[in-house]
C-alpha cells in the first residue's frame, strides 16, 4: 500500500482532536515515514490545507493565562497541576511539529528537514504519553484542569513566515524548556517521585535535539537567502515574540543545541551580570 504524502499525514494529525489518538496517529505516521526512508525511499511531500487551529478535545477548558489558577508545586495538587501544564505544552508541541510540515510544504527543503521534524513530532507524542501516564498514575488525567489558551499564538503569528516560525518556536519557546525543566525535575525528585523524574529526564534530553533542529534549519535558510543569522533571529523574535526573553538561561544546553549567548542575551529583559574580576 503506497504511503500517503507527508503533508497529508501531517494535516490528519492536526485534525485529530483526542490527545491520545492524535499521538497514536502521529507515532504511526512517523514509523511509516522512517520505514520508507530505511528502504531508501523519499516519500512524496505533497500539499496540505492545515487548519488555523488544530483539533482539540472538549477538555481541558482553555483560559486566558491570567485565569489559570497557580498552585504551589510543594503539594501533591501543585505537582499534578505542573504535570498537567507540561502535558498541555507537549500536546501543542506535537501539533507544532506537524504544522510546520503541512503549512510550509510549498518551500523546497532537503530530505533531512523532514526527517528531523517527523522525528521530533514522534518524540513529542511520546512525551505527551509519558506525562499523561504520570497524571493518571497520580489519580488525575489530561483535561482535568484548565489550561493556557495562548499556546498556539506563536503558530498563528508565524503562519505565513517559515523563518519566523523556526526562530520563535524551537529557538525561543522550546529553548525556554531547556531553562525550566531542570527545576521541574528537582521538584519531583524532592517529592521522591522517581517515575516522573524519569519521564522528565527523557523530555529534557530530547528537547535539546528539537532546539538544535530549529537552529540548524534556520541557519540553512539564512544561508539560502544570504542573511546574517544573528541579525535575522533578533529581527524575527522582536517581530513575533511578545515580550523579552527571561533569564536565567541554561547556557550549556543552549550551546549544545546551537544557540550561542549572543543570540538570546540581547533579547533578554535584563543584561547579564558580569562576574567579579571579568574584563570590561
Amino acid at each position: 500500500m503506497p504511503l500517503k504524502p507527508l503533508a497529508q499525514m501531517a494535516e490528519e494529525v492536526l485534525r485529530t482532536a483526542d490527545g491520545r489518538e492524535k499521538c497514536a496517529l502521529s507515532r504511526r505516521y512517523a514509523a511509516d515515514w522512517f520505514a520508507a526512508r530505511a528502504d531508501g525511499t523519499l516519500p512524496e511531500i505533497g500539499t496540505a490545507s492545515p487548519p488555523d487551529f488544530p483539533a482539540r478535545p472538549e477538555k481541558p477548558e482553555l483560559k486566558d493565562p491570567r485565569g489559570v489558577p497557580r498552585r504551589r508545586p510543594g503539594s501533591p495538587e501543585g505537582r499534578i497541576a505542573l504535570l498537567h501544564a507540561v502535558a498541555h505544552i507537549e500536546l501543542n508541541a506535537v501539533d507544532l511539529h506537524w504544522d510546520i510540515i503541512a503549512r510550509f510544504c510549498n518551500v523546497k527543503m532537503p530530505a533531512g528537514f523532514y526527517d528531523d521534524w517527523v522525528k521530533a513530532a514522534d518524540e513529542e507524542s511520546n512525551h505527551f504519553n509519558l506525562v499523561s501516564d504520570r497524571l493518571e498514575a497520580l489519580g488525575s488525567h489530561y483535561g482535568a484542569l484548565a489550561a493556557h489558551a495562548g499556546m498556539w499564538r506563536a503558530a498563528e503569528d508565524t503562519k505565513d513566515d517559515f523563518m519566523g516560525r523556526l526562530a520563535v518556536v524551537p529557538m525561543v519557546l522550546e529553548a525556554r524548556g531547556l531553562d525550566v525543566t531542570p527545576g521541574m525535575i528537582n521538584v519531583f525528585r524532592s517529592a521522591k517521585d522517581t517515575d516522573t523524574v524519569a519521564a522528565l529526564e527523557v523530555i529534557y534530553a530530547e528537547e535539546v535535539g528539537h532546539v538544535a533542529y530549529g537552529s540548524k534549519w534556520f541557519h540553512f535558510l539564512c544561508g539560502r537567502h544570504e542573511l546574517d543569522p544573528k541579525e535575522e533571529f533578533h529581527r524575527l523574535v522582536r517581530t513575533y515574540f511578545h515580550g523579552a526573553l527571561k533569564p536565567p538561561f541554561n547556557e550549556e544546553k543552549r550551546a549544545e543545541a546551537g544557540l550561542p549567548p549572543d543570540f538570546y542575551w540581547p533579547l533578554a529583559e535584563e543584561t547579564p551580570k558580569r562576574p567579579r574580576g571579568s574584563p570590561g
